[in-house]
């Protein structure tokens, strides 16, 4: 997962206002307590990022796999 598809990803379950809300202040216990953005800046992988971010807040498991890809080119 790129960055991209994780920002997409944010935007697309949480909505882009309390999506930026949620990677700048959520703490990511699985992440050793770091926010997303911070998880980030230390160079963990943004789909390790975005799975923690599921974890904390439940989202459900058929919405953690695939999101954040842009729709197909034609």
């Amino acid at each position: 997962m790129k960055l991209s598809e994780m920002r997409r990803a944010v935007t697309d379950e949480f909505g882009e206002g309390y999506g930026a809300v949620v990677t700048r202040d959520l703490v990511l216990r699985v992440l050793g307590g770091k926010t997303a953005e911070e998880a980030l800046a230390a160079g963990i992988a943004p789909r390790d990022v975005w799975l923690a971010l599921c974890e904390e807040t439940d989202v459900p498991p058929e919405r953690r796999y695939g999101v954040g890809l842009p729709p197909p080119r034609k």
